[in-house]
């Protein structure tokens, strides 16, 4: 960004220029797959865990079987009732199947949330804001100030530009927090899924798909909550009298107010997804 020749405006205009990029960063990680994720190494290592719990996950599955088998049926002859039989080897077939190709299962809700999230960027446009720029309004008061009418607006800018930081950082590593959490239950899937070999036992891998869901569907949420705030931030109110100082405080503390929310809506999109799901 090109400097204005007022080192005030340039903070502030640097500052909203660093938020674009955060809200850039943000994009990226939401609609990049974890295959694709840093060339794909993350996702080879995280494969490579999972195959090597299949094994666990596959004496689980026996174990639960057991245990539902016993929980379920008061004898054993019960067993020999055809019913009952194809019954138990039903469960057991799906729940193998389950464990044997868990990858491909959590692929799949992954993309089909993704579609989701393509739908409504698709629908709504990119929520970026390229060239944020404090407003000319705002630029005009502060360059008309003097030295010593200045020194106030340096505290202000500098204060809401560091808190504009801190905010874009603590975005940052709330989408990347969630990312990670997709490479977790991929990793570990098997175990938890051998629980469905188990009439007791299957809410265990319910609950843990439910959990996965969630967690994909809090990217929708976020793309959601950043295009609403790309629409309110479009069309900021500005004051055009009073002094520069309060101008650039008025603006400042609307801008970062709007700043709070989202923030603030990104970092409980975890709790909206479970209100949402139920669970």
């Amino acid at each position: 960004m090109e400097s204005t020749g007022n080192w005030i405006v340039d903070i502030l205009n640097y500052t909203l220029s660093f938020w674009s990029d955060a809200l850039r960063t943000i994009w990226d990680v939401l609609t990049t797959s974890p295959q694709n994720f840093r060339g794909g190494t993350v996702w080879r290592v995280m494969s490579g865990i999972q195959g090597g719990l299949k094994g666990i996950a596959y004496a689980l599955l026996v174990l639960f079987f057991l245990v539902g088998v016993v929980r379920t049926t008061t004898n054993f002859a019960e067993i020999k009732r055809p019913e009952v039989a194809l019954k138990l080897f039903i469960r057991f077939a799906v729940a193998k199947a389950v464990v044997t190709y868990s990858m491909d299962l959590m692929t799949g809700v992954y993309r089909i949330v993704q579609g989701i999230l393509t739908s409504i960027s698709g629908h709504a446009g990119s929520f970026i804001t390229d060239g944020a720029r404090v407003p000319d309004a705002i630029q005009q008061k502060i360059m008309e100030c003097s030295f010593l009418d200045s020194i106030p607006l340096w505290i202000v800018s500098v204060i809401g530009a560091l808190l504009i930081c801190v905010l874009s950082f603590v975005m940052i590593l709330t989408v990347y927090s969630r990312f990670f959490k997709l490479f977790m239950y991929t990793a570990v899937a098997p175990v938890p899924l051998s629980s469905f070999a188990g009439e007791g036992t299957s809410q265990v891998g319910r609950q843990f798909l439910k959990s996965y869901a969630g967690v994909c569907l809090q990217g929708a949420v976020i793309i959601i909550a950043c295009i609403i705030f790309s629409v309110v931030a479009e069309t900021p109110t500005v004051a055009t009298g009073g002094d520069a100082t309060s101008l650039v405080w008025s603006w400042l503390l609307q801008t970062i107010f709007y700043f709070l929310v989202l923030v603030g809506a990104v970092k409980m999109s975890d709790r909206v997804v479970k209100e949402m799901i139920g669970f």
